[in-house]
């Protein structure tokens, strides 16, 4: 039985090369039987048999299948390998040409961007991934973690640390089946198909799109935020909500190697946390606003308190600089004194930024 996803792929393929209404169908059913007469392609289809002749031939005009002229005609099928053969090669050499007076556009400089189609999404949510120098939240379905694997594990074996979330849940493989630590730090799944998709690169390039903008090529939309603070919006919606009504799949033993640099707070409480435990004194550099003025603040110095709620909605750390204490918390934090942006937590001293 030829699947819906294979129908569907072909038939945008013949729109390109300019297939008619029954092509697509008799093709398929030709493939799959290997040989058949015109009567039984009109059993097999819903094309009608005054049209399945006009149908046939125009197929073999354009080499996909070959015709024996005898009584019944037979229609027999031909090696896609070889049919496609040609095609193949003109397009390769086609985008070659191309691609020789191709420029990279420039990455779109406004702070947020409404993209359509579902290649674009794809090459942002690429885009996004490979951008990433120190932290990556990501949200995928299992066949776009298949596409996007090698350049997770790239990232995960530069060091970027990782959350993988992915969904449907019934769809996605045990962690028995497939190691996950190989390309992600923590790894969750979750239940339906409402999750979106969702990238976020070091907490300032992110790509939000549903999974419906990613099944089909109808019109659909996915929004870009880069270097925009309404990006934080999506980490934060990821976090505190989506990732935290998934189930667990898969942990990476934690790797503490310091200095660290975090774009999001909540990590960075989460090591500061564990490594306490193990009796570890920690120094951490801010930079950020101050909650009450607005203005640019950085602030470093030891870490003697940090805090995170049972479900990630809040988290903070506080920090001894210069005598005082400092409150620091994440975007829009409004009780703590400074809203961080950016975050690098040492070991001995504050480190740079």
């Amino acid at each position: 039985m030829v699947s819906e996803e294979l129908r569907g792929t072909l038939e945008r393929v013949g729109r390109r090369f300019d297939f008619g209404e029954y092509e697509s169908e008799a093709y398929l059913v030709i493939l799959e039987h290997g040989r058949l007469t015109a009567a039984e392609i009109a059993d097999h289809t819903d094309i009608p048999q005054p049209r399945v002749y006009d149908t046939v031939r125009s197929l073999a005009d354009n080499g996909l299948v070959e015709l024996r002229e005898s009584r019944p005609m037979q229609v027999l099928a031909v090696d896609p390998e070889e049919s496609f053969e040609g095609i193949r090669s003109s397009l390769d050499e086609l985008v070659e040409e191309l691609a020789a007076t191709y420029t990279q556009p420039a990455r779109d400089s406004e702070a947020v961007s409404l993209i359509k189609s579902r290649s674009t999404i794809l090459r942002y949510l690429g885009d996004v991934i490979e951008s990433a120098k120190y932290e990556l939240v990501i949200s995928l379905t299992p066949s776009l973690v298949d596409r996007f694997e090698e350049a997770l594990r790239e990232r995960r074996e530069a060091g970027v640390s990782i959350e993988l979330l992915v969904s449907p849940a019934e769809e996605v493989p045990p962690p028995d089946e497939y190691d996950y630590t190989r390309i992600a730090t923590a790894t969750r799944a979750r239940r339906g198909v409402t999750t979106p998709v969702v990238a976020v690169a070091d907490g300032t390039y992110s790509v939000y799109a549903t999974q419906d903008a990613l099944r089909d090529d109808r019109d659909r939309y996915g929004v870009i935020f880069n270097r925009s603070e309404l990006g934080f919006l999506v980490s934060g919606y990821l976090n505190t909500v989506v990732w935290t009504s998934a189930r667990r799949l898969a942990k990476a033993d934690r790797e503490r190697s310091f200095p660290r640099r975090y774009a999001t707070i909540r990590r960075c409480v989460e090591d500061l946390r564990d490594g306490s435990e193990d009796g570890e004194t920690f120094y951490a550099s801010v930079r950020g606003r101050d909650v009450v003025t607005g203005e640019r603040r950085q602030v470093s110095g030891r870490v003697v308190d940090v805090s995170v709620g049972t479900n990630r909605e809040t988290a903070a750390i506080t920090l001894e600089s210069d005598g005082e204490l400092v409150d620091v918390g994440g975007q829009v934090a409004a009780l703590e004194d400074v809203e961080a942006h950016e975050i690098m937590v040492g070991l001995d001293e504050p480190p740079g930024l």
